[in-house]
């Protein structure tokens, strides 16, 4: 099975990826598409046998979205958080107001209305009315062509937003430290999606793939 995993960051999503696959008796093939390229040596580092590309991820899913079975993707969400507006004003501190990143909507369109296979879109709750509805599940938003359970087994938000780094690391399972590259090692840490929401999120998508491959009947 062929899976993108876009935006890969340090793989919070990815995780325990494996382990669903080889419950379900599949051969999994992941491409991870990362921009910043300490980020994809690290990545690299921690899931030796996927292939990781240092790259555009929303060039690379128009390009090659055709190939892949699973697709999911985690644009990036800080012009939609609700800090974005909560920190707009005057002030050393203060954001500057800006657009918010359409290609969010782009590639929730693209997979929508072209892509065959399943997906899911992860972002944050926004500050706005989302302009193509979503399932919320605590302080995300995801888009899937796929139903998701009501608990998708994760931390609740409160327990990142106000944890250390050095207690994120206790929870992933991994020094962020280890990270030598310019973005804020607190923001990688916190922003790192719940493994076990990505764990529950797989686990569902395989369980329709699976009673799509012996033609029984879905339940989704």
């Amino acid at each position: 099975m062929k899976v993108l995993n876009l935006y890969a960051c340090l793989g919070g999503n990815r995780y325990k990826w494996d382990e669903v696959a080889e419950e379900a008796g599949i051969n999994l093939d992941v491409t991870a598409v990362e921009l910043d390229t300490e980020l994809a040596k690290l990545y690299q580092e921690r899931f030796p046998n996927d292939t990781v590309i240092v790259a555009d991820a929303h060039k690379y899913l128009l390009d090659n979205y055709k190939e892949f079975d699973f697709i999911w993707t985690s644009p990036p969400c800080p012009t939609h958080s609700r800090m974005r507006k909560t920190n707009t004003g005057e002030g050393e501190r203060k954001s500057k107001a800006t657009y918010p990143d359409m290609k969010l909507y782009q590639e929730i369109l693209l997979l929508e209305h072209f892509f065959k296979g399943k997906y899911c879109v992860e972002n944050v709750i926004p500050f706005y009315e989302p302009l193509i509805p979503a399932k919320k599940r605590d302080r995300h938003l995801y888009w899937t062509n796929f139903n998701l359970p009501s608990d998708l087994n994760g931390r609740k938000a409160s327990n990142f937003i106000q944890s250390k780094v050095s207690d994120l690391s206790d929870f992933h399972d991994y020094d962020f430290r280890k990270y030598k590259g310019n973005q804020r090692v607190a923001k990688i840490a916190r922003n790192l999606v719940d493994y076990e929401a990505g764990r529950t999120i797989f686990e569902t998508f395989l369980g329709i793939h699976k009673q799509k491959n012996e033609n029984q009947k879905s339940l989704f």
